[in-house]
């Protein structure tokens, strides 16, 4: 027997989009925002029949855990060197475009900054242009490829003919594959490259020189703009071309992208603590607790700082998790209480113990 809050969970459940391919790209680009999640009190939730209770409950940890992306200042400084270093993404074919390496620990948010300001772009460009190109080929403003660990150069091909959905991707020659990458990218339009996790190559290895060599002749190829997202990447020595000593100054890379960090928050004089306050609040206002209010998270701001450190990715961890709490003890508020019996991720937990 079907209710209101079934009804919502068909509408709005969980999403799985498999960014790595267009059609889940594609899914996760014209996805439509969750609709609003009506927030009952104690009286509207005690009248609930057994079913009503469960799947309203679980329409609010699928809501709790989803909660609006808050645009924190370190993204929106992330978003407008972005768009300074697209700019040149309007060059003529003929003309080198810049790239953008966003590099930090992880945590910090990396990954979801890049794919919002990517699914922005590629709805602006549908807008203007239309889902076919002038030949009639699937209009594909931006491509998503995630490496994972080992990656070769015909790895690197490999990822992004799949993307593409490309019959060829597990059939042809190393030699190519990458003319091949190149054709998906020109018939498709694309404008802008994510290279996600590129701390998986070592940029010290044979095979590491090479898929860093490659993605320069890739770029010198496609007339696109490349985010790459990692971790350490200057200390991999991504920038050096992984050249050591003098010959370092002669690293292409270093000249042409442009190096973009996300630090996490800090409580060093009352602007950066109001900034995490700000933040904090933010979240707060949508949450949907029977008991929720104003200050639920700010009276708690420096708790939650010493538990988190900052760090956006253990803030969402412990917001989700809290409300989980919440929801499924009856508290419906988070206090001090809940933060305190909220199981944390393992390096957050092992910051705050020291």
């Amino acid at each position: 027997m079907t209710n209101r809050w079934s009804q919502w969970l068909r509408r709005n459940g969980t999403q799985d989009f498999h960014l790595a391919r267009k059609d889940g790209w594609d899914a996760f680009v014209n996805a439509a925002a969750r609709e609003p999640l009506e927030r009952l009190d104690r009286r509207q939730i005690a009248a609930l029949n057994a079913e009503e209770l469960e799947d309203y409950r679980e329409a609010r940890m699928v809501w709790n855990a989803n909660l609006p992306t808050v645009r924190t200042p370190q993204m929106l400084d992330a978003l407008s060197v972005f768009e300074q270093v697209l700019a040149s993404g309007r060059r003529d074919g003929d003309r080198q475009r810049g790239s953008i390496v966003v590099d930090a620990d992880g945590g910090r948010g990396k990954t979801t900054t890049v794919t919002r300001f990517a699914r922005d772009l590629h709805r602006r460009v549908y807008r203007r242009e239309g889902p076919l190109t002038a030949e009639g080929h699937q209009r594909l403003p931006v491509a998503f490829i995630p490496l994972s660990a080992g990656m070769t150069l015909k790895g690197l091909n490999q990822k992004i003919l799949e993307f593409y959905g490309h019959p060829a991707a597990a059939k042809s020659s190393t030699s190519s594959l990458g003319s091949l990458a190149v054709d998906c990218v020109l018939s498709c339009q694309t404008r802008l490259i994510v290279i996600d996790d590129l701390h998986f190559i070592d940029f010290k290895h044979r095979n590491g020189l090479d898929v860093s060599n490659h993605l320069k002749w890739l770029s010198n190829e496609m007339p696109v703009t490349f985010i790459y997202v990692g971790i350490n990447l200057a200390e991999k020595r991504f920038f050096d071309d992984g050249l050591a000593g003098e010959q370092a100054v002669y690293a292409q890379t270093s000249r042409r992208a442009t190096r973009c960090t996300l630090a996490p928050f800090n409580l060093d004089g009352d602007a950066a603590y109001q900034l995490w306050v700000k933040t904090l609040r933010a979240f707060e206002d949508g949450i949907v607790l029977a008991d929720a209010r104003p200050g639920m998270l700010t009276d708690e701001a420096r708790e939650i700082f010493r538990r988190t450190q900052g760090n956006i990715a253990s803030l969402t961890n412990l917001i989700d998790r809290a409300c989980y709490l919440a929801t499924m003890t009856g508290g419906e508020t988070i206090d001090r209480a809940v933060i305190d019996a909220v199981t944390i991720d393992n390096a957050a937990t092992v910051s705050a113990a020291g």
